[in-house]
């Protein structure tokens, strides 16, 4: 009696899905077109897992899936999907064009006589959190590196001495997101002689 116990409790079981996550938004790929970025959305399926692709997004998957919908519906269901794009690539457009105008501008500091800091801002604007790469700076140079607020209202990264070269080639180097040419130096110096020239 205790083995057909057994073997009726085996398959009450709960058992385990696999559930494919979409590469491009996160969202499994059933989802997708509910998020912001449909077409990469389905160009990632479509290279990666071409059978749930066709399952979701050939012809003859659409074609059924609209098939119970009115003509009215039909047409209207077209015209929110090509607005849907048409905004889609708009927004990709516009991060494009705002990460193209970004800077990242390394200042060197001089605190008193020989001292310095080097001070970066500008790492919001290319997705970076500038706790973890000022954590990372401080790793490397083996100096402390904080966060501080700006007047402004944005944050800069605080690392205690004159790094400014080295941070530029670090940065260069482990976050690929940012564009060699988006990196600006400045030195700035306290005015201590300004008066002496004249």
């Amino acid at each position: 009696m205790a083995d057909t116990e057994a073997e009726t409790v085996l398959p009450n079981e709960p058992q385990s899905r696999h559930v494919v996550y979409c590469g491009v938004c996160s969202l499994p790929p059933e989802y997708c077109e509910f998020g912001g970025t449909v077409k990469k959305c389905q160009d990632w399926l479509q290279r990666n897992h071409a059978d749930m692709y066709d399952r979701l997004w050939s012809e003859d998957a659409l074609a059924a899936a609209t098939s119970t919908l009115s003509l009215d519906a039909q047409k209207r269901a077209e015209k929110d999907a090509h607005k849907k794009a048409l905004k889609a690539e708009a927004a990709e457009q516009k991060h494009l064009q705002q990460i193209a105008e970004s800077k990242v501008t390394i200042k060197r500091v001089e605190r008193n006589k020989r001292k310095f800091v080097t001070t970066v801002t500008g790492l919001e604007a290319f997705g970076l959190e500038n706790k973890k790469v000022a954590k990372d700076l401080g790793k490397k140079f083996a100096t402390g590196a904080s966060v501080t607020k700006v007047p402004s209202g944005g944050e800069e990264i605080v690392v205690q001495g004159d790094v400014s070269e080295e941070i530029e080639e670090f940065l260069l180097e482990k976050y690929k997101v940012i564009p060699e040419d988006n990196i600006e130096l400045v030195e700035d110096k306290k005015k201590k002689g300004a008066g002496a020239g004249g």
